[in-house]
C-alpha cells in the first residue's frame, strides 16, 4: 500500500464555498478512481497558527498499490481536478510513501 499525501495552499482568489466545492471533489475520487482502498480530506482547523503557512486543504489517499499510485496522475478525474484547480493555486505540497 502507498500513502499520497498533499497539501494545498490558495491565493487570495478562492472563496470558502469553491473550497468546499473542492473538498467535494476529492472526496469523490474513491468511486471513481480504480486503486484507492480509502480517502480523506478536510479544511485546515488546527490552532497551531504559526504552522499554517497559509495552507488550507489537507488530502491522504491510500492506494493499493504503487502501480495504482501512479495510475492516478494521469486518470481523467484527476485531471480534471487539477484542471479546476487553474488560478487558484498558490502552492502545494505532496508526499508519497509506502505504507508500513
Amino acid at each position: 500500500m502507498y500513502e499520497h499525501l498533499v497539501v494545498f495552499k490558495f491565493n487570495t482568489n478562492i472563496t470558502p464555498a469553491k473550497q468546499q466545492e473542492l473538498l467535494g471533489q476529492l472526496l469523490g475520487f474513491q468511486d471513481r478512481i480504480p486503486g484507492i482502498l480509502d480517502i480523506s480530506a478536510g479544511l485546515n482547523v488546527t490552532e497551531e497558527k504559526e504552522n499554517i503557512h497559509g495552507y488550507t486543504l489537507g488530502l491522504r489517499v491510500t492506494f493499493d498499490s504503487l502501480v495504482s499510485l501512479r495510475s492516478y496522475g494521469p486518470h481523467p478525474v484527476h485531471q480534471e481536478f487539477v484542471k479546476s484547480l487553474d488560478g487558484l493555486l498558490e502552492n502545494v505540497i505532496v508526499v508519497d510513501y509506502p505504507k508500513v
